[in-house]
This record gives structure tokens, C-alpha cells and sequence, in this order.
């Protein structure tokens, strides 16, 4: 009975320290998840994809080799227009690797411009299919991108990616469709998007384009003014389209003001004020604000000689 007795003792012993262990194991779990030193789970849905072999591999902790595979199948059906098959390989690709902002990128960049022109110069497709597919494939793209900014939230490329995508003029029409958001709330979304980027580490131009998409959002003039004066601080922002719309914004706030002295104080020289200025009058696809413009630029004209007929207000 001796050695019964022991060996229950030992086995009380060992369900015990697991009882103990176990909550201090799922704690310490968690937390490196949360601070992702350790990948989530494969959910049933990705090991499916994978096979038992590919499952088998990832589980033996060369989920990245693996995701390397299935990024490069993707690439292998994008170059032959095998859209369907691209868009499952890169959602395998992303939940074998989530923290790898490169495979966001990559995915959302093929979804929403590589699959849409493809559709929307598919010729054996009727023009209301080509259209559909179009907008379809484009918002994928956006929900892919939003996906990976979830999983990686401090990623200011992923957040300066789905700036470009919302305010791509060429794209807002998808997003703009029945029961769809408006310019303007693409606009604020993008201005928004660019300030995660810029507050996560991003360059530069994630301040710039925060400022070009608020200045475009009606009611926020005097939010883009005060953002845009902050910006032109520095020389290296003093672009153009900074100058350009720090004009118009100053010309919103003060209409009764001298438009002509206004662009000589921001631009110095006639030529160079009315190169820029009339970048921005004539590319209205982008949906700038225009105060003041008409007038200044036909005043600089006036100054620079500029005969009628070659007016850029014709």
C-alpha cells in the first residue's frame, strides 16, 4: 500500500502545481501576446488553408517562412489576373504574419489598384459587371487596410496608406456610392488617418497631406489655417501646395483682404505665385477650396503681362 499511497501523493502534488501554474502561464501568455512577442493562435479557418503540412511547419515556429510562401503565390496569381486566388493567399499570407506591415501593404495595394484597373479594362465583362467588380475590389482594399492598422495600430505606413487610398480621387468614387460616405467625410477620414501617421513616427509628408486633406473639409478652414501656418514654420514645407492653400485658407477668413499682397508676402515673385496658384485652380478633380483664387490670378496676370487669350481663367 506504501507505494500506492506515494504515488497518489505525487499525483495530488502534480494537479496542485498545475492548478497553481496554469493562471500564471495564461497571464504570461497574454501579455506577450499583448505586447506582440508572441503570435496569436492560428484560427481553423487559416489552418484549413494551410494543409496539415503547412500547419505543421507553422506550428514548429516558421509561420514566417510559410508566410513567405503563400505572399509569393499571391504575386504568382496577380501576374496572371487570378484575383480570387490572390486575395485568399494574401488573407492566409496576414494570419500567419499580422505583425508584418509589408503584407497589409502589399494585399491592400493589389485589392484596391491592381485588381480594380484589371476589372475595369476587362473588356469580355459587361460595363455595369467591370464597374461593380471595380468598386468591390477597392473596398476590399480599404477593409484590408483597416484590418492591418487594427493588428499593428502604431504602423504610421498603414495609416499613411489608407490616407493616399481615401483621398485618391481616382478611388473616392467607389467609396461615394449608395448608402457611401461623402467627399468631405472621406477627406476628414484621410486628414485623420495622416495624423496616426504622423503621431506614430511618420515622415514629413504625413503632416502635409494631414493639412492638404483637412483644408478640403468644410468647417474646418479654421483648424487647416492654424495647422498650415504651423507647418510653413518650417522651409522644408513651404511646397507649393502649402503655399497655395494657405492662400485661399487666409483669403476664407478674411475675404476683404488684398489678394495680390497676400501672394506676394507668401511667394515673393509674381511668376512663382502664379505657377503654383494656378496649379490649384486648374486641378479641380481634387476638390481644393478656390477663395480669392479668380481674382489674384488675374490680377498676377495683369502683372506679368499675361495677354487674354492667354489667361488661365479662360
Amino acid at each position: 500500500m506504501l507505494p500506492l499511497r506515494k504515488i497518489l501523493i505525487v499525483m495530488v502534488a502534480l494537479l496542485v502545481a498545475g492548478a497553481v501554474r496554469a493562471p500564471l502561464e495564461l497571464a504570461m501568455t497574454k501579455e506577450l501576446r499583448d505586447s506582440r512577442l508572441l503570435p496569436e493562435p492560428l484560427d481553423l479557418d487559416a489552418r484549413e488553408k494551410i494543409g496539415q503540412t503547412g500547419f505543421a511547419v507553422a506550428l514548429g515556429g516558421l509561420r514566417t517562412l510559410v508566410a513567405t510562401f503563400y505572399n509569393l503565390r499571391a504575386y504568382t496569381a496577380f501576374t496572371e489576373d487570378r484575383w480570387m486566388d490572390a486575395e485568399e493567399s494574401f488573407e492566409t499570407t496576414v494570419a500567419l504574419a499580422p505583425s508584418t506591415t509589408y503584407y497589409w501593404v502589399n494585399g491592400a495595394w493589389h485589392l484596391a489598384y491592381n485588381a480594380g484597373h484589371s476589372y475595369q479594362n476587362d473588356s469580355s465583362l459587361p460595363p455595369l459587371r467591370r464597374q461593380e467588380l471595380w468598386r468591390s475590389t477597392v473596398i476590399k482594399g480599404r477593409k484590408f487596410l483597416e484590418r492591418g492598422i487594427r493588428n499593428n495600430p502604431d504602423s504610421w505606413t498603414l495609416n499613411a496608406e489608407l490616407g493616399l487610398l481615401l483621398s485618391d480621387a481616382n478611388k473616392m468614387p467607389a467609396f461615394t456610392g449608395p448608402g457611401g460616405s461623402t467627399p468631405p467625410e472621406l477627406y476628414q477620414a484621410a486628414a485623420d488617418a495622416y495624423h496616426a501617421a504622423s503621431e506614430h513616427g511618420g515622415p514629413a509628408h504625413t503632416r502635409r497631406n494631414r493639412f492638404y486633406n483637412l483644408a478640403r473639409v468644410p468647417g474646418r478652414e479654421a483648424e487647416a489655417l492654424a495647422l498650415g501656418e504651423k507647418l510653413a514654420e518650417s522651409r522644408t514645407n513651404r511646397t507649393p501646395t502649402v503655399l497655395s492653400l494657405l492662400f485661399v485658407l487666409r483669403m476664407h477668413a478674411n475675404p476683404a483682404q488684398d489678394g495680390y499682397s497676400l501672394s506676394r508676402t507668401l511667394f515673393n515673385d509674381d511668376r512663382h505665385a502664379y505657377r503654383a496658384l494656378s496649379f490649384l485652380w486648374e486641378d479641380r478633380r481634387q476638390n481644393f477650396p478656390v477663395d480669392g483664387l479668380a481674382l489674384v490670378l488675374k490680377a498676377l496676370e495683369e502683372h506679368l503681362a499675361i495677354p487674354p487669350e492667354k489667361s488661365i481663367l479662360r
